[in-house]
């Protein structure tokens, strides 16, 4: 399975802008398989992660970084959905992303 067929089986849809915006954000990792819920999960935070570099390096905040930061949000809470598949590692995954973004934030 890869990451695209299995973001298309989510529920409800993204708007179609929001959708276009997660595939050019995941880029090759997109149609890559990844079988695993861990491997999801760390794809769509990895993803995540640089877009918020990428935001966070630009000069202003505004309007034209809405569709971004839904983005960013979008594949968290992607993420934290294909971690769910194996519950127990949900503690960890939860505790590495907030140090991955927390360090984004720090820079």
């Amino acid at each position: 399975m890869t990451l695209r067929t299995w973001l298309d089986t989510r529920q409800p849809r993204p708007p179609e802008r929001l959708a276009r915006r997660i595939e050019e954000v995941l880029g090759d990792v997109f149609d890559s398989p990844v079988d695993t819920a861990p491997d999801r999960s760390l794809a769509c935070i990895a993803a995540a992660e640089g877009l918020l570099r990428d935001l966070l390096s630009r000069g202003t905040a505004g309007r034209e970084s809405a569709l971004d930061l839904l983005t960013v949000d979008a594949l968290a809470t992607y993420a934290f959905e294909a971690a769910s598949d194996s519950p127990d590692a949900i503690p960890d995954r939860a505790a590495a992303a907030m140090r991955q973004f927390a360090a984004v934030a720090g820079q």
